[in-house]
């Protein structure tokens, strides 16, 4: 088997998330402490039994999915000295997941995650005046079309590519009545579907700039080391090991693409067998068989799916 982890963004959240893992595992538990204390917040606990809509905060779902990917890594570790270093080729995160995948190489301490999540989910919060813009799917649409949508919807206003999910799966940002527009003229394109989304921002694109100046800011002060398994970033779809383009490269993923159909392509360029979702939820698992159908995608959540998975090692 040759693995790569993969880690899930915003939106895969959900009440619940990680407790399993916590009951049966005292490895889990503890990473959920270690997100606690860093935060000073008893973030476990909402992600557990709190209120749905609070947990959908950026700033709340951001750090409480890394914590739930972790939860993942330190059982793989303890159950049975599974280790990404010694046996993942590749790590790659769906927009936050980036930071979930360079804590799973060991990058990044899971306290400094926890906490540069927080600010991130702030920032990015507050980027754009809540009314300013928003988001679509755009289904059933190839990339290409789909760029031609948003350059004509924009009409001086900002609409931008901000998700390349899959085939046929484009997600659009940027202001309000552009993102409207090209929601419309998507149909007339061929899209199957086009739906606006329930997000409290406009992410990845031009509207991000000054939650990516704040992580800028952020970034340079946060000891980022060389991780003990490539990362294959969003912004190139590419893997990158040296800390400096880490950083360089996470202050680009807040107002540029995820690249990720060209992620798991280059994954799969790469003879990768098997990718294994880490974490809440199975959303990149679906994507990547949507991708490459020959690829076999699971998903690492419960403590069945992880028993079942170390199994077959």
């Amino acid at each position: 088997m040759s693995l790569a982890f993969t880690f899930p963004g915003q939106g895969s959240q959900k009440i619940g998330m990680g407790r399993e893992l916590a009951e049966a595992f005292a490895s889990a538990r503890e990473v959920f402490e270690e997100v606690d204390d860093a935060l000073g917040q008893n973030l476990s606990r909402l992600m557990w039994h709190g209120d749905e809509d609070e947990l959908t905060l950026t700033e709340n779902a951001q750090p409480a999915l890394m914590a739930s990917s972790m939860a993942v890594i330190a059982v793989l570790r303890s159950e049975a000295g599974f280790t990404s270093a010694d046996h993942v080729k590749f790590v790659a995160g769906h927009s936050l997941g980036e930071y979930s995948a360079l804590a799973a190489a060991d990058a990044l301490s899971i306290s400094d995650a926890a906490k540069t999540l927080r600010t991130r989910g702030k920032a990015m919060q507050h980027a754009a005046p809540k009314g300013t813009g928003n988001m679509a799917a755009l289904l059933g649409i190839q990339i290409e079309n789909a760029h031609q949508v948003v350059d004509e919807a924009a009409q001086g206003e900002i609409c931008s590519i901000a998700n390349d999910n899959a085939p046929g799966q484009v997600i659009i940002s940027g202001h309000a009545q552009a993102v409207s527009r090209a929601a419309n003229l998507a149909k007339q394109a061929g899209a199957k579907r086009s739906m606006l989304l329930p997000v409290s921002a406009p992410f990845h694109c031009p509207l991000m700039e000054p939650a990516a100046a704040a992580m800028q800011q952020t970034l340079s002060e946060l000891e980022v080391r060389r991780p003990s398994t490539p990362l294959v970033a969003n912004v190139t779809a590419r893997p990158v090991e040296e800390p400096d383009a880490i950083k360089e490269l996470l202050i680009q993923q807040v107002t540029d693409v995820v690249r990720w159909r060209e992620t798991v392509l280059y994954l799969s360029e790469q003879e990768i067998t098997t990718v294994a979702e880490l974490g809440t939820g199975s959303v990149l698992t679906g994507l990547a068989r949507r991708i490459d159908k020959s690829m076999n995608a699971i998903r690492l959540e419960t403590p069945e799916d992880i028993e079942t998975f170390l199994q077959d090692q």
